[in-house]
């Protein structure tokens, strides 16, 4: 991209215009001189890290020629007075004084000078850069892990320029009602269903910087309810308990009062992430009865109560309890029955 400059402001000024050059580099003239040609151009934007030409006329009759940023001189005709790496001499003609400079940054902004000595009377033309610079993040709140109940506060800070806008939303689960248009995002009580990816946006008219931050929620554990499960003698029985809870229930199995250990009577006991299964691989009369799982995690513990429950027995749902009837006592019933007709 080239910009040619038509237009400069006004140079610092010494007495008399007979040298190019003052002790601090700039163009001079007397007090009493008549005012030189002093244009100034529209500004000119850039973005960061972009090339930056500047280029200025010279015409007929040039004695002395240099660009100027602020008050340090970068090239004096061919001569460059820059340390800069960056600058370097594109043209220098007759018609033409043009420099340029590479990977623009913030510190180039400003105002730059092409001052012309001619033979009748100085000349400068100014022109006024603008570096705009994309968003970059460069503060935001770490991943947390934070307990239910908790009051959260997330942060974002970006710089840029233009200023940035910021923009916080929970990204995933995606929930339009949970966000803010400002670098804090308050989240007052949280709740399990608050847990999930939030993503913060960083925008100006340059372009757009995104980063995430997870929030983990902890609960205390929740068991689904217990199915009670009917195993004929000798064939294979499964009871299996489902937990939810933030980080991950361990699972203790209970007979009645007695802790129940994998491995022991024919019983494997099996936790896969929020599952645990007890399973008899031979079942007998002395399997048949109340068991009790119990999940726990460090911010406390939930149970729910099984029955394991022979083919005569009449089951009546999840309420861990069987009724058996015998046989011998069914008969004498239906014999009773007989006996009115």
């Amino acid at each position: 991209m080239k910009y040619s400059l038509v237009y400069l402001s006004e140079a610092v000024v010494c007495p008399q215009f007979i040298y190019f050059l003052c002790e601090k580099g700039l163009p001079v003239r007397s007090q009493g001189e008549s005012q030189s040609d002093n244009k100034q151009m529209d500004n000119i934007t850039i973005r960061q890290g972009e090339t930056l030409f500047l280029s200025c006329s010279q015409g007929d009759f040039v004695t002395h020629t240099a660009w100027l940023n602020r008050s340090s001189i970068l090239y004096a005709g061919e001569d460059k007075w820059s340390v800069d790496p960056r600058v370097s001499l594109v043209t220098l003609s007759q018609e033409e004084f043009t420099i340029k400079i590479e990977d623009v940054d913030v510190t180039d902004e400003g105002q730059y000078i092409c001052a012309v000595q001619t033979s009748s009377r100085p000349r400068t033309t100014s022109v006024h850069i603008i570096v705009q610079v994309p968003p970059k993040i460069v503060n935001l709140s770490r991943d947390l892990v934070v307990n239910e109940g908790s009051n959260v506060t997330l942060m974002c800070l970006a710089n840029g320029k233009p200023e940035p806008a910021i923009v916080w939303r929970m990204k995933s689960p995606s929930d339009d009602s949970l966000s803010s248009d400002s670098e804090v995002l308050d989240i007052p009580f949280i709740s399990r269903y608050r847990a999930g990816v939030y993503e913060c946006t960083a925008a100006n008219d340059i372009a757009v910087d995104t980063q995430t931050v997870e929030l983990t929620v902890n609960y205390a554990p929740s068991v689904s309810d217990g199915r009670d499960v009917g195993v004929t003698l000798g064939q294979r029985g499964v009871l299996q308990c489902e937990a939810d809870a933030v980080p991950e229930a361990d699972f203790e199995w209970y007979r009645d009062d007695r802790r129940i250990f994998n491995g022991l009577d024919g019983i494997e006991i099996e936790a896969a992430g929020a599952l645990s299964r007890l399973t008899f691989f031979n079942v007998s009369e002395a399997d048949y009865g109340n068991y009790t799982c119990v999940a726990i995690n460090k911010l406390g513990s939930a149970n729910t109560s099984f029955v394991l429950y022979g083919p005569g027995a009449v089951q009546d749902g999840n309420s861990g309890t069987s009724t058996v009837f015998n046989p011998f006592c069914l008969l004498i019933a239906i014999l009773q029955l007989l006996l009115k007709f």
